[in-house]
């Protein structure tokens, strides 16, 4: 094998080659402006590469929160539909929200909810409180509508927890608002509101579209009603006296709960419910009876010491029936003063609302009262048109008066015969029984001749003690130094609070017990004269002069947290009383007239009635009776 040698000739042909590319090397160097070019490129491309980089990142990141988003919405709508079933649609929907939409008319001002689909507040824009607070019925949650219902694939439903879609249009000047809660766009459960532009009433109307394989036939829907009514009032223990849940049913017939701390009731063919709070009122009002109704009432004034906020809570259950699978129930609502005249109007037995008083009662207050004050509080203010009133209400019972006292005059002139009867058959009572009835009747002195009159004046005292609670025109009506004629009239504030009295002073109350007093004086002191005390019977005389004084005390107490337009109306009564008795007296009966009368009458044969006839044989059979055992 040939050996290789080294190479000179390579060698230098290499050094060349190298010494040439380092020449050319140096002679190819980028100048410093080149070179910062360069740099800036080099930079410029990083910049670059860093970018393209983030939006990988960020597309990366969105891309993976873009699925977690549909994994979780997913998720959602599958436990909606756990539990809600086919009304999970609903929840999905944009209106699936807490909103609320705001309707306002001239006399109203509405909230709907999305939730639910019912009122969530309704104002009363023409009123205020005591205090000057806009009247709310409905505000804050105190109120609840709610359709319980079971479905066919056995879920037991609330549409207070369901959400509905609103929209409001116009139907002429009325305002109508659906809330529709949706199945799917073409089935859904609807409230309809049509409101009138001057109207506290309005059209409410429950049904449903679609919904036959939905809503479970054979299960009951029950329409539950709550409200807890608001305190508007000064006096929560008047205000509360007058809160209560009333209702008609059977074609006419109508009742209520009562002041219980709590109490109950059911009714069958039930044609509206009121949830009353003294002056304002709710009213659920339908074309077609209900089936049945349950009512409850529950007091929430367990310290009338206590300033609170709640007077009453009612609850209302009523059965909806279902008509081929499907809801359809035409109803009316009610937000307004319990005013006579408006509940009146609309002639369907609203006015049975306001505590007039049963039978004779309540016509005089329907036919007399309520017409006379209206007219009188026309061209008047009300302080003056109940002056009024009572005036012309005592001088139609004049005659009455007039008819008690000439009783009592007569009684007190022959007081000496009669006392002589019983000394003369002192050891025989029933004799004493038969000569006091027979010198009575000649002289036409009979005690019933005072009380009957007495008797004729009952009705009209206890409809005027009705008429004053439910006279809406009184409220917030001032008069002299009284603000509100519906409320107590305060003329100092105690520091402490006295029992059954109240921590306050009200005048027209003091001027009524006082006006009271000495109407009963007179009236007492002459009854005391005339009377005759009989052996075995309780000291009448001891009683009334008691009474003189007991029922002052009593009216100062009871009164003062009562309206002061009836405290009124009693004080200006006994004090016409009291000057009508002064006339009578001074002017017109003459007690020698009288007298002389009286004698002739007893001369005179006098005519005995059947009734007199047959007390007479009685009493002549008792006292033979009497003899027959004396003897035995």
């Amino acid at each position: 094998m040939e050996e290789k040698k080294f190479d000179l000739n390579s060698i230098i042909g290499f050094v060349l080659i190298f010494g040439i590319l380092l020449f050319m090397l140096w002679q190819n160097k980028p100048t410093p402006e080149e070179i910062a070019a360069q740099e800036k490129a080099k930079q410029a491309q990083i910049a670059a590469e860093k970018q393209q980089n983030v939006e990988k990142d960020t597309f990366v990141s969105k891309a993976e929160d873009f699925s977690n988003t549909t994994v979780s919405d997913s998720l959602k709508l599958e436990a909606l539909k756990n539990k809600l079933g086919a009304f999970a649609y609903a929840s999905t929907l944009p209106s699936a929200t807490d909103a609320e939409t705001l309707v306002e008319t001239d006399l109203l001002q509405l909230k709907f909810s999305n939730k639910g689909g019912y009122l969530s507040e309704v104002k009363l824009k023409k009123f205020v409180s005591y205090d000057s607070v806009p009247i709310y019925i409905i505000k804050d949650g105190n109120a609840d509508f709610n359709i319980s219902f079971s479905t066919t694939d056995n879920r037991n439903l609330n549409t207070k927890d369901l959400y509905f879609e609103p929209t409001v249009t116009e139907n002429g000047e009325n305002t109508v608002v659906s809330m529709k809660l949706k199945v799917s766009e073409s089935k859904f459960l609807e409230y309809r509101y049509e409101l009138k532009p001057n109207d506290y009433m309005f059209g409410f109307n429950v049904r449903s579209q679609g919904l036959s394989d939905v809503i479970n036939s054979s299960q009951q829907v029950n329409l539950d009603w709550n409200t807890k009514t608001y305190r508007h009032a000064k006096s929560v223990s008047y205000e509360n006296r007058y809160t209560e849940l009333l209702f008609e049913y059977e074609g006419g017939k109508d009742d209520y709960l009562g002041q219980q701390d709590e109490t109950d009731d059911t009714a069958e063919d039930v044609t509206w419910v009121a949830h009353k709070q003294h002056f304002f009122t709710s009213i659920l009002l339908a074309d077609q009876p209900f089936k049945e109704g349950y009512f409850k009432s529950r007091n929430l004034v367990q310290d009338e010491d206590v300033d609170t906020i709640f007077t009453k809570a009612f609850t209302t259950k009523l059965p909806l029936a279902l008509q081929g699978g499907e809801l359809n129930k035409s109803m009316d609502l009610y937000y307004g003063p319990s005013d006579y005249k408006i509940l009146n109007a609309y002639d369907r037995n609203l006015d049975e609302i306001l505590p007039l008083g049963w039978g004779i009662f309540g016509w005089i207050n329907r036919y007399l009262f309520i017409p006379l004050f209206a007219l009188l509080g026309s061209f008047m203010p009300y302080g003056i048109a109940i002056v009024v009133m009572t005036i012309l209400i005592k001088l139609c019972l004049s005659f009455v008066q007039y008819k008690q006292f000439l009783s009592q005059a007569k009684l007190k002139i022959i007081k000496p015969e009669l006392d002589a009867i019983r000394e003369k058959y002192k050891d025989n009572k029933l004799k004493i029984q038969q000569e006091t009835m027979a010198l009575q009747s000649k002289v036409g002195a009979s005690p019933l001749s005072g009380c009957l009159p007495a008797l004729i004046q009952l009705p009209v005292f206890y409809a005027l003690f009705q008429f004053f609670p439910s006279a809406f025109d009184i409220r917030q009506k001032s008069f002299l130094w009284a603000d509100d004629l519906s409320s107590y009239d305060t003329i100092a504030n105690l520091p402490f609070k006295i029992p059954f009295y109240g921590d306050h002073v009200s005048l027209f109350p003091i001027l009524a017990s006082i006006a009271i007093f000495f109407y009963m004086k007179m009236t007492t002191g002459q009854q005391m004269a005339s009377q005759p005390t009989q052996e075995g019977m309780p000291d009448m005389a001891k009683m009334m002069k008691y009474m003189i004084y007991f029922s002052p005390i009593m009216m100062l107490f009871f009164f003062n947290n009562y309206a002061s337009g009836l405290s009124l109306y009693y004080f200006i009564s006994n004090l016409i009383s009291i000057g009508i008795m002064l006339v009578i007296k001074n002017f017109i009966l003459d007690e020698d007239k009288i007298h002389a009368r009286i004698q002739e009458n007893k001369a005179k044969p006098k005519k005995e009635s059947k009734f007199q006839k047959k007390m007479k044989e009685m009493m002549e059979q008792a006292e033979q009776q009497q003899k027959k055992q004396g003897k035995r």
